[in-house]
Order: structure tokens, then sequence, then C-alpha cells
């Protein structure tokens, strides 16, 4: 009898071989997915939050430009502190800053006064080769 049971017992296996572990890198891939996804939302947002600066930067120079050309010279005293204040404004490049450093010291003498005179020849001719040269480059 005890053959038998030996013989009905299962003979061991030899050719089959234990579990692997497998390596897991999907967290690793995971995380990796998602820094690329805000890298890149990062990018998008970016590029479109200075493309849209740029764009109201221009139309803010062209809202200044066109409160220059609006001056009405008839009082003098009002339309220095306007062309002064704007042309400060438009002054961003080194041409239009060298132009509006020799126009505010002639717009000076037409402010911090209780009384004008009507502005002079030199002035407006000043004046609009600033505007003339903002015109240009905006």
């Amino acid at each position: 009898m005890s053959q038998n049971i030996s013989a009905n017992a299962p003979e061991e296996l030899y050719d089959i071989k234990p579990l692997l572990e497998i390596p897991d890198q999907s967290y690793t891939l995971f995380l990796a997915l998602i820094g690329f996804g805000v890298l890149l939302l990062s990018a998008i947002l970016y590029f479109a939050v200075k493309k849209y600066l740029e764009y109201r930067k221009k139309n803010l120079a062209k809202e200044y430009l066109a409160a220059l050309h609006a001056i009405d010279w008839e009082d003098s005293k009002q339309s220095a502190y306007k062309a002064t204040h704007y042309a400060r404004l438009l002054a961003t490049d080194e041409r239009r800053k060298e132009l509006f450093e020799q126009l505010e010291p002639l717009l000076e003498q037409y402010k911090y006064k209780k009384e004008v005179q009507a502005v002079d020849a030199k002035t407006l001719q000043q004046f609009s080769l600033f505007v003339q040269v903002a015109d240009e480059s905006v």
C-alpha cells in the first residue's frame, strides 16, 4: 500500500521556474507625463499672456498718440501738461526719448505759471517732429 501512495504523489517538476518580479515604472511614467503636461500648459499660458500684453501695449500707444493729435493749443498751459504727459508715455525707444528730452524744456515755460503766453512756433515745430516720429513707430 505504501507503494501505491507514493505512486499517486505528484512528481516534482523541475522545468517550471519561480515567478520573476517585473519592475513597475508606471508611477514614474505617470509623474513624468503630469510634469510634461504642466510644463506644456505653463508654456502655452506664458505665450498667450505675453501676446495679450503686447497687443494691449500697442493699443495704449495708439491711444496716447491719438491724445497727442487731439491737443488743442489754444489753452497753452493745459496743452503743455497734456503734451508732456502723453509724450513721456510714448518715449520708449532711444529716438523718441531724445526728442522728448528736447521737447520737455520747451514745454516747461508754459507750465507752473498763473499766466502764460501762446505757444511759440519753435515749440510747435518740435512737438510736430515728436508726433511724426511717434506716428511712424506706432
